[in-house]
């Protein structure tokens, strides 16, 4: 049972309470169980964090060891952005895959087996589904992220999706309202302005969080961008108009409202974590996401006694504190009842390759003979966004080398991209990897380079497809997770 130290009184303990910090390493800290101790009630996970199940399920159970109710939170949307397979690429197609396919039934499906494989290993909040609109395909952080351009489209999976991974025992975090999708600045570097009106807002954007909310998602994350038509001078994480008016009142949500990030640069370069944690909390936020970039016991030290201090000082009304804090103890109650009653859903450990596979859109000017020698993979790679993350490998070349024995590969990262992919590669046919051609004119130029002497090459867009269709082949995952360069290679090689 739950342990809480005599000497913490209730204010500090609520404090803590609407943290959700994050630490290093694979085994938990003296000092995060220490805090589990005091109060703290959440605890959020990263790729650092994750060796395999066995050590994720062991470092979840030392976790409960200290306090049984704790929820512990991951970053697993599947895709391009996977936490529990962040050394090997996604079983799970991402997003935009599922909505480029269209059955909110398989959706529903996808979820459902990855909240059966999180919840597993002990984790019981996951920071997913996003629910942005691609309407704005230069958008640097969501792109593939999203089910797609389509209001109607991104709400039914959405929905789908919440069904899906809550039917697990895992309660869903619909992200990031009001909507992140028609940003063009990624908001871990500065802080995004969205320019439309009300009217645009409530159509477009805010009908995938109805959906999620008429879905019963447990938990929305909130978005740091600035949206004037609702508050011109705060970020929606820290709006009272955006969390308790809008998001409460309006749309009549009950559950627990969690920020993004909160060292991420739009709130910390411009608040700091500190004051920026209290006016979240103040403006009706129940739970301060940090630890991606920030986790020690200093910065759980900081925030609580930043929200302490306020509470003393008037800055913060304490029964604002004490609801937010309760609205987690109820969620950590929710995700207790619905792991015991959902203990024996039912694995699917292949949805996630046939989603990936039925994803897959192709384009040829004459039929295509699929490849019997093993080809060059030149692999034209943008800078990953820190959503995504640069440890997470991406592509083709790995499932080739398992149907083509003997395939190469190599990495090309700026403007002589193209006469060095054309030099490594020599004789063998080239399978060019784009991820986002049409954000990156380098990578196009390179693209122009390699089919000008080699038509004859096969491109492979793992990104969002916008650019229009090229080479003796073209394939288009729709995301670049393992499954989805599983699904391309099949395509290449004939299988």
């Amino acid at each position: 049972m739950t342990t809480i130290a005599s000497g913490t009184d209730t204010l500090t303990r609520d404090a803590l309470t609407v943290l959700q910090p994050g630490f290093t390493g694979t085994t938990a800290p003296d000092w995060l169980l220490r805090r589990l101790g005091q109060g703290l009630a959440s605890v959020g996970l990263f790729g650092r964090n994750i060796a395999s199940p066995e050590q994720l399920a062991a470092l979840t159970a030392q976790l409960r060891a200290e306090r049984d109710d704790v929820l512990v939170a991951i970053d697993e949307e599947g895709g391009d952005v996977t936490r529990l397979e962040v050394r090997t690429g996604s079983s799970f197609p991402g997003n935009n895959a599922l909505g480029a396919v269209d059955d909110v039934e398989l959706t529903r499906q996808v979820a459902a087996e990855l909240g059966r494989r999180l919840a597993v290993c002990g984790v019981n909040l996951n920071w997913a589904p996003s629910a942005d609109i691609n309407s704005n395909p230069a958008n640097p952080v969501i792109g593939v992220r999203s089910f797609g351009p389509d209001t109607d489209l991104v709400a039914r999976h959405t929905a789908a999706y919440v069904t899906g991974l809550q039917s697990a025992g895992v309660a869903a975090c619909t992200k990031h309202f009001p909507g992140h999708g028609d940003t063009a600045v990624d908001s871990h570097h500065s802080l995004p302005r969205v320019d439309v009106p009300a009217e645009t807002l409530s159509s477009r954007e805010l009908a995938p969080f109805r959906a999620a909310i008429a879905a019963g998602t447990r938990a929305i994350m909130t978005a740091h961008i600035l949206i004037p038509a609702l508050e011109a001078d705060h970020p929606a994480t820290l709006s009272r108009r955006v969390l308790t008016d809008l998001l409460r009142g309006e749309l009549g949500y009950d559950g627990l409202i969690v920020t993004d990030g909160m060292e991420m640069q739009a709130i910390a370069a411009t608040y700091g974590i500190e004051r920026g944690s209290v006016l979240a909390i103040a403006s009706g936020a129940d739970a301060i996401c940090v630890g991606g970039g920030l986790a020690d016991d200093e910065t759980v030290r900081r925030l609580r006694d930043a929200l302490v201090s306020a509470v003393r000082a008037g800055e913060l009304p304490e029964e604002r504190l004490a609801d937010a804090a309760q609205r987690v103890r109820a969620l950590a109650r929710w995700t207790a009842a619905a792991g015991a009653s959902d203990a024996e859903t039912p694995a699917d450990e292949e949805v996630g390759l046939r989603a990936a596979r039925r994803a897959v859109r192709t384009t040829a000017a004459q039929p295509f003979t699929p490849l019997t020698e093993p080809p060059y993979v030149a692999a034209l790679t943008p800078v990953a966004n820190i959503a995504v993350g640069d440890e997470t490998p991406w592509g083709v070349a790995a499932e080739l080398s398992r149907l083509l024995p003997g395939t190469e590969t190599g990495t090309f990262t700026d403007e002589h991209a193209g006469l060095a992919a054309l030099a490594a590669a020599g004789p063998r046919r080239i399978v060019a990897v784009v991820r986002d051609e049409h954000r990156h004119p380098w990578m196009a130029r390179a693209l122009d380079t390699v089919l000008r002497t080699r038509p004859d090459t096969i491109v492979v867009e793992m990104g969002l497809p916008q650019s229009p269709p090229r080479g003796a082949l073209h394939i288009a995952t729709h995301g670049a997770a393992r499954v989805c360069g599983r699904a391309a290679a099949e395509i290449i090689a004939g299988e």
